[in-house]
């Protein structure tokens, strides 16, 4: 596979944005070198040495799945401001077993170090997305020697997304490195190497055998993006285990409660939402909490597929505002705490 095929220079591919089309997510008119519906262009084998897997640390969030189910919160703040920062991941962490820290195309981010040291702050344990889009490979380096320094457990590798329409148009994007490359620096690092895996994205053939090769990398954990139904993710899931991926996964729960957090969630690449479901909550007497309810209740359902062992309550949540959205997440991070609670007395 030619690295100059692929806009961002991937060479273990494909990413996840690849459009419903099979076109490229940063240029809709240039097909993915990887999505050959007929599947002629085969996952490229990750041809390195395999780290061992990230021990479960007493505490964390890999050895607290292996005796219930864990919860993941999307960490949702405006650019650049602490105190919201501080704020929504104390609401946050009161109810969650980590906070998934993202890396935005569209705007500002603080430093992944800065957002570690100011989560640990207010008793949250971050769990970091690291992205190659901003960053060369000695810069990546750094940020994980940090990270592992300042005690986080857990990475997110993705290749990242393109900037969003308007976005520093200035600024060149780096691609150095692409997911599964990272995914290999974060465990060689000491730290648990998460990476994303999306069901929904073209080409579908190739979405388990990329999961697998990104395990063979070193990869602890996946975080599944949505997908329609839990049959779907089942389905999937039996897919990579017959590519021989059998990391545990976390699996993407929609968190919506009005239009525009629906269609944000729905507007991203590689997402599936149940249009269903979106109907039903928008048009609620209520619908904070049929979002709420809605959420448990797919939280519930992805849990029972065999393979899951946590779920990550994803998107803003809410249009109301930063605190409002938290809370919402935060309740529904109580309910489902309230049940494991229940199912062992």
């Amino acid at each position: 596979m030619s690295v100059d095929a692929c806009p961002k220079r991937m060479v273990f591919g494909p990413c996840g944005g690849v459009r419903s089309s099979g076109g490229c997510e940063m240029d809709a008119d240039l097909p993915c070198p990887w999505g050959d519906p007929a599947g002629a262009v085969p996952v490229r084998p990750w041809d390195g040495p395999t780290p061992p897997r990230a021990p479960a640390v007493v505490g964390g969030l890999l050895a607290t799945s292996a005796r219930r189910p864990v919860v993941l919160s999307d960490l949702c703040i405006p650019p650049y401001d602490v105190a919201t920062l501080r704020e929504v991941a104390g609401r946050l962490a009161t109810h969650s077993d980590a906070l998934l820290v993202p890396e935005h195309h569209d705007n500002p981010d603080f430093p992944p170090t800065m957002m570690a040291a100011e989560l640990a702050r207010v008793g949250a344990r971050p769990w970091i997305t690291l992205t190659c889009r901003d960053r060369n490979r000695v810069v990546l380096e750094q940020e994980l020697a940090g990270l592992a320094a300042l005690g986080v457990e857990g990475i997110l590798c993705v290749t990242g997304d393109g900037r969003g329409p308007g976005t520093r148009p200035d600024v060149t994007g780096v691609f150095d490195l692409d997911s599964t490359r990272l995914t290999h620096l974060a465990a060689r690092a000491g730290l648990v190497a998460s990476v994303a895996a999306s069901p929904a994205s073209p080409p579908a053939g190739a979405r388990a055998a990329a999961l697998a090769e990104k395990q063979r990398a070193g990869a602890s954990l996946v975080v599944v993006n949505h997908v329609s139904s839990p049959a779907a993710l089942a389905a999937f899931l039996e897919e990579t285990r017959a590519a021989g991926a059998d990391i545990p996964v976390i699996a993407g729960v929609a968190v919506y409660t009005d239009e525009r957090s629906a269609r944000g969630l729905a507007d991203l690449p590689g997402l599936a939402l149940d249009e269903d479901a979106v109907a039903s909550v928008v048009t609620a007497p209520d619908p904070v909490e049929a979002g709420i309810a809605n959420a448990v209740d797919e939280a519930r359902a992805l849990l029972a597929v065999p393979g899951v062992v946590g779920v990550n309550l994803s998107g803003v949540g809410s249009s109301a505002g930063w605190v409002p959205a938290a809370d919402i997440k935060a309740e529904i991070g109580r309910r489902l705490a309230t049940e494991r609670v229940g199912a062992r007395a």
